[in-house]
């Protein structure tokens, strides 16, 4: 009859001072609670029972997802629990098992499509009133861009050349003001009362009422003030 006898450790057979436990180092315990807790709280839950009762599953499985066993979970404890946080599997996945699957490109809903669709149509509508104003703004402005350019150089040349003879180009540039409804607060030279909520006074100081002299004009359209006239004192 053979007695069997165990052999001693492979440790104490090398070295008796030798402990193989040294060598095995627990492995960290992967932590996805920050991760699942986000989505949660897109999903408008905040605790696990909210998340269980509405994906109908034991909060054990949530607690293995926390642990990073997501790719151990089967594979409809996972779509459910997908489900009751309103975002796709591969979304889940992609959240606690980043190292295997890649998360999906968003598709966006069709209340974001319709969204950008009235985007680029409002910024086309922009673009095209922008360039109809610019259009219909040139026009008023086409005799003056072909005769101004050709008028001041003359004017540069020759010191004799009477203003008066320019001043007819600038008409355009005054109906344009009138396509506009800019008008003027009052003329240069005019004398008038003073109002500070039209007039600005070039230095010194005036009473409301008292005499002033416009020395450059102002303007306004309609209701709203645009430029405040600059006078000073008679």
């Amino acid at each position: 009859m053979y007695v069997f006898q165990a052999p001693d450790s492979l440790g104490s057979r090398i070295c008796p001072f030798l402990n193989l436990d040294d060598f095995f180092v627990a492995a960290p315990i992967p932590d996805y609670a920050p991760q699942l807790q986000r989505l949660m709280q897109q999903a408008g839950m905040s605790s696990d029972r909210e998340l269980s009762q509405k994906a109908g599953v034991p909060e054990i499985h949530l607690s293995r997802l926390r642990r990073g066993l997501a790719l151990k979970t089967r594979a409809d404890i996972l779509l459910k629990i997908s489900q009751g946080l309103n975002i796709s599997l591969t979304q889940l996945l992609a959240t606690l098992a980043p190292d295997f699957v890649e998360p999906e490109e968003a598709v966006p809903t069709a209340l974001e499509q319709e969204y950008q669709r009235l985007q680029a149509s409002i910024e086309q509508q922009r673009v095209s009133l922008m360039q109809e104003f610019q259009l219909s703004s040139l026009q008023i402005l086409e005799s003056w861009m072909l005769q101004w350019p050709t008028a001041a150089l003359k004017a540069q040349e020759n010191h004799n050349l009477r203003a008066q003879k320019l001043l007819p180009l600038l008409r355009p540039v005054e109906q344009l003001l009138e396509h506009w409804g800019v008008e003027s607060i009052a003329p240069v030279g005019a004398e008038l009362p003073y109002n500070p909520q039209q007039h600005q006074l070039i230095e010194g100081t005036a009473e409301s009422g008292q005499l002033v002299k416009v020395r450059y004009t102002g303007y306004k359209q309609g209701e709203k003030l645009l430029y405040r006239a600059k006078v000073s004192l008679v």
